[in-house]
């Protein structure tokens, strides 16, 4: 939160008089030249700008005091007494004072309208670090309503709402806010989508949670917030089983992949599927970061590394008759699963055409499936732009749909 500094303060507080104590009182011309304070209030008005400027600001206050103990001031002298209040007082550490000088300055009428947004700003900020969360949110959006501009008035609103228990405002304060800098082709604040992910879990909202942490790992792909992210999507209502190894590649391709256990337990899936050549990469990967090999397991590990090289070499060898076989069949199924075999060999074109091919000529028992395994293919090819646009179409409420959507969060950026 961008705090208002002590001396911006001072030189919202005295930059609008000039003058010296005579018998005549201190004039403040460049506010209202026929205004004027008597001696008494301006003797100690002037000591107290010393202060000010010394940085004694509750030595300050104290000559303020005085100088509000002379009986019979005008509207002018409360409206000055007030101004210099709020700076010394701010600085002074005493907010609600502060925020309350500030408050009477702005209501006096007499502040030159080019300072009312600044005191605004003053009155605000002075309100959040007194933890008077309603009223700085009441200043905060009066000082946008008069024009003002600061994006950390924006921001305060959003805290002050989640401290304040405003969950569901702050919310809808954010997703404003985050929706306003994509449309602008900016990259919304980390913070601020934190703050929007804990709106959410205050409030038990899972899909908004999931939502939010959705543009989290778009803008910033922490390991941690894909962690969180992918763990919630498997528990969603009617996700299915048999995208656990599709979620296994979403763990891998973002660094999630982290016990033994998960390299064995997604190098097994992928053999049970029909692409060794997929497992032998995540059990090589499984080695190289030691995981793997070690330990009272190290043993199956390597049976299991030796059953992937031993598959993949056959697999290779397989593929050709396989592809005329997937060719003559009346539906479009084995054209798709061999085409994702050939491309997890690295013959990305060739897969490409395959599965697209399968997907065109029909009869697929999952064709959202295939059109998912479609636009990751695409991604490893480095076609970023179609495969966006192939993962965008991807329907369905069993749980393809959303790994769509995490595989262009993921690699279609």
């Amino acid at each position: 939160m961008k705090r208002v500094s002590v001396l911006v303060l001072g030189l919202l507080a005295l930059g609008s008089w000039v003058g010296s104590v005579t018998p005549e009182g201190v004039g403040f011309s460049s506010v209202r030249a026929q205004e004027s304070l008597r001696p008494e209030v301006g003797k100690p008005l002037q000591a107290a700008q010393e202060l000010m400027k010394a940085q004694k600001y509750k030595e300050a206050l104290a000559k303020i005091r005085e100088a509000d103990a002379v009986s019979g001031k005008t509207a002018y002298e409360n409206y000055i007494l007030d101004r210099m209040r709020g700076s010394a007082a701010s600085g002074a550490g005493e907010t609600e004072l502060a925020a309350k000088s500030f408050e009477a300055v702005i209501n006096s009428g007499k502040l030159p309208e080019a300072e009312q947004v600044k005191i605004m700003e003053a009155v605000a900020g002075t309100y959040y670090r007194a933890k008077d969360y309603g009223k700085a949110i009441a200043w905060a959006q009066r000082y946008l309503k008069a024009g003002g501009s600061s994006a950390s008035m924006r921001t305060l609103i959003m805290q002050a709402q989640y401290l304040n228990g405003d969950y569901a405002e702050a919310a809808k304060s954010i997703n404003d806010a985050v929706a306003a800098d994509e449309r602008a082709g900016r990259t919304p604040g980390e913070d601020q989508l934190q703050l929007l992910a804990n709106c959410y879990l205050k409030l038990n909202d899972k899909t908004g949670y999931a939502n939010a942490l959705e543009k989290l790992v778009s803008h910033y792909p922490k390991k941690e917030y894909w962690a969180d992210l992918l763990s919630r999507i498997q528990r969603k209502p009617g996700f299915s089983d048999r995208l656990s190894l599709d979620v296994y590649r979403l763990m891998f391709a973002t660094g999630n992949l982290r016990e033994g256990g998960d390299f064995m337990e997604m190098a097994q899936l992928a053999l049970q599927a029909g692409l060794p050549a997929e497992a032998k990469k995540v059990v090589t990967e499984g080695f190289t970061k030691g995981v793997l090999g070690t330990g009272a397991e190290a043993d199956r590990h390597k049976r299991l590394r030796d059953l992937a090289n031993k598959q993949t070499d056959d697999d290779r060898k397989a593929l050709v008759d396989d592809e005329k076989a997937a060719a003559a069949a009346k539906d479009g199924e084995a054209l798709a699963k061999v085409g994702y075999a050939f491309v997890t060999n690295g013959e990305f074109d060739k897969g490409i055409a395959m599965i697209e091919q399968g997907i065109a000529k029909g009869g697929l028992k999952r064709a959202e499936d295939a059109k998912l395994h479609l636009g990751m293919a695409y991604l490893q090819a480095n076609n970023r732009a179609k495969a966006v646009q192939v993962l965008r179409s991807v329907g369905g409420t069993d749980g393809a749909a959303d790994l769509a959507r995490l595989w262009i969060a993921q690699g279609g950026r």
